[in-house]
Formats: structure tokens, C-alpha cells, sequence
């Protein structure tokens, strides 16, 4: 497991675990990559591929692989040794990242096939070697990404709060950005970690093959949706695969699926992107949302279906503002935080559901 020191001296950890890669024959690749049945994506691609979306992996790099071919941008490197153009990944963590959102293959059955292949990846390495980085880089990471026109930020990985952190979250929603950040995984973690936590993220658990929760993923009041996982086949450096498992590749499936409904609906808000995401999601565990699954497992082709009204000015004025999202934290047992309101429509019962946008009361313990 990767772990990363944040200027706040809490430790930040990529959210899974990645199995020795395996020069495996590509064409048994595809049958090893349970979620797609599971999520039923070959359905959701006759809708939307992700086409004109731009997915921006913050991480450990992106190296360029057979199944990234077309879809791989040029990025950036911040952090300790900040150089290079993103396109490289000396543990492996990213370039999975990148092929569970939107690898696509080679051939028609060939290789690993990604949630949303038509999109483009912008790889940007906040963490270098693995072995350090800091909330800092993470920030200025997706400062980059939003100046470079990301439609989705993804960030596998989990640490403590950080002022600098929090203004840039705060900065990418107010530019319409979908930030999708993974809970942590036990045993390791306890409690949601940030950029999870913070208010606007989509914050990701995992699931297992059955679609029950995975013993492995971090629960509490701020998960807002769960995804497959366990054992998630995809790219690795090399040209080669492995599987991994953790709320990292949880939080990349989700990425693929946000990347495919701002494809389908271009006009679409980001906050309208997650209502639809979380309106129409499986429900699980107990009724409505919970602290175990969010608002439920992630439903793509629903998502991409689905007829959900738009935000009234109402619901839309009670979305937390930047500048809430972005107050520094406070003392200890700071206040409770606002409340965003997400209408439900037609196909799911026209009732109201509420998403708890909290404030972190205090600085979470470090991660071990």
C-alpha cells in the first residue's frame, strides 16, 4: 500500500491494493473484468461512450499502454520531484486508474475495456515514487486540471484535511467540475478521509462481486455512492495487467460513469451530473441513504436513461456556495455543516432526498 506524508502530517493513502502485474494474454483480460456484466456497461456504450469528456487522474502517473493508446493526454507532475509530462508511473496505481475509466482495448475483444473509453485521460502525478507527496501537490494537481478543462477530477487516494485542499475542491466545483474522491479502505483507515470528506465530493465505497458492501471500504455519514472493488482487472505499466482491490477502483468506475452522462447530456451541470448519479443508484443496505453504501451502488445505464427533472432555482440556490466549502477548519468540534437538498423525479418516487454536506468537525487522526 502506497502511503503519502500530507503538509498536515496526516498520512495519505491510494485507496486499494494492487496485485503483482501479470503478463497476462490480453484476450483473457476482457473475461476477468467482472464489473463490466455486473454494471452492465456494454449496454450503457450503445448510449454513451464519453466521447468530448476529459477525466483528469491525479495519482501516480499514467504510463502509456496499448489500451490507452488513443485516449492518453499530455499532463503535468507537481510534488517532490515535479517534472515530466505525466505519462509516466513508477508503481502502477495510476496507470490502473486510468484503464478501469476509460481503457478501450485493442481489437475488437482484445485487452482491458474501460468504463467510458471514449474519453481522454489527463494524467497529472502529485505523488511521484509512491512514497511521498503532500496535500499541497494533490491542490495545485487539480488547480491544473480545472485550468486545463477537466470535466471530471479523480482522485484515488485519502489523507487529512488541509486548508490549501479544501480552497482548491472548492475552486473545481464552482468550475463545474465533478470531483470523485475514494473513502479509504480498512484496516488501515477509520474514518472518511479528505478530499472525500469535504462538501461537493462524490465520495466513493467499494462493493463486491455480489454488490454487498466490501468489508474492506470505510463507512460514515459522508459516503455518497459505491461501485465494484474486489479483484477489478485492468492496465498496469509494461503493457501489462493485475487486479486490484479498494475504494480507488470504486471511485475510477464512478469517475467513468460521471465522464459518460456529461457525454450524454453536455449541458448538464456538475451538480446535476451527481444528482443523477445518486438518484438513480441501487439502492442497498438499509432503505435510503445510509452510511454504508451512500444513496447506493452506482446504476449507469439508469444514470443514462433515466428521466430526471432539472434543479429548480430553489433546490440549485441550496447547494453549498465555494466560499462555505472553502472556510478553513475549525477548532475542535466545529460547527455541523449545510444541508444540500436533491429533488427526486419521476421513475424514483418523487421524494426528496438529502445530502448531508458536512464540515469536518476536527482534524482526523493519521492514517498508520
Amino acid at each position: 500500500m502506497k502511503i503519502r506524508l500530507f503538509a498536515v502530517a496526516a498520512a495519505a493513502v491510494v485507496c486499494g491494493a494492487v496485485a503483482a502485474p501479470v503478463p497476462a494474454v490480453a484476450d483473457e483480460i476482457r473475461d476477468r473484468q467482472w464489473h463490466l456484466n455486473f454494471l452492465q456497461v456494454r449496454r450503457a456504450h450503445a448510449i454513451s461512450d464519453g466521447t468530448g469528456t476529459t477525466v483528469a487522474v491525479i495519482d501516480t502517473g499514467v504510463e502509456p499502454h496499448p489500451d490507452l493508446s488513443s485516449n492518453l493526454l499530455v499532463g503535468k507532475a507537481f510534488g517532490v520531484a515535479a517534472s515530466g509530462d505525466g505519462r509516466r508511473d513508477e508503481v502502477g496505481h495510476g496507470t490502473g486508474m486510468a484503464g478501469i475509466i476509460s481503457a478501450h482495448g485493442h481489437g475488437s475483444d482484445d485487452g482491458a475495456l474501460g468504463v467510458a473509453p471514449g474519453a481522454h485521460i489527463l494524467p497529472i502525478i502529485d505523488s511521484p515514487d509512491g512514497a511521498q507527496g503532500g496535500a499541497r501537490f494533490t491542490a495545485q494537481a487539480i488547480d491544473w486540471a480545472v485550468a486545463q478543462g477537466a470535466d471530471v477530477i479523480n482522485v484515488s487516494s485519502h489523507g487529512g484535511p488541509s486548508a490549501e485542499l479544501r480552497i482548491a475542491i472548492a475552486a473545481a466545483i464552482a468550475s463545474d467540475v465533478v470531483v470523485v474522491a475514494g473513502v479509504g479502505n480498512r484496516p488501515g483507515q477509520n474514518s472518511i478521509g479528505f478530499p472525500a470528506f469535504y462538501p461537493g465530493v462524490v465520495a466513493v465505497g467499494a462493493t463486491d462481486r455480489s454488490g454487498r458492501l466490501a468489508s474492506l471500504s470505510v463507512t460514515g455519514e459522508g459516503v455518497t455512492l459505491t461501485a465494484p472493488g474486489v479483484d477489478i482487472m485492468t492496465t498496469r505499466p509494461g503493457g501489462r495487467y493485475s487486479a486490484g482491490s479498494g475504494t480507488s477502483d470504486s471511485t475510477a468506475i464512478v469517475s467513468g460513469a460521471a465522464a459518460l452522462v456529461r457525454s450524454r447530456f453536455p449541458d448538464l451541470s456538475a451538480a446535476e451530473v451527481i444528482r443523477r448519479l445518486t438518484l438513480t443508484a441501487t439502492d442497498a443496505g438499509a432503505p435510503g441513504r445510509d452510511e454504508e453504501y451512500g444513496f447506493g451502488v452506482i446504476n449507469i445505464v439508469a444514470a443514462l436513461t433515466a428521466d430526471i427533472p432539472p434543479l429548480s432555482p430553489s433546490t440549485a440556490a441550496a447547494t453549498p456556495s465555494a466560499t462555505d466549502i472553502a472556510a478553513p477548519p475549525g477548532g475542535g468540534g466545529g460547527a455541523a455543516g449545510v444541508v444540500a437538498l436533491v429533488v427526486g423525479g419521476g421513475l424514483i418516487g418523487g421524494f426528496v432526498l438529502i445530502v448531508l454536506a458536512r464540515r469536518h468537525r476536527a482534524r482526523r487522526r493519521p492514517v498508520p
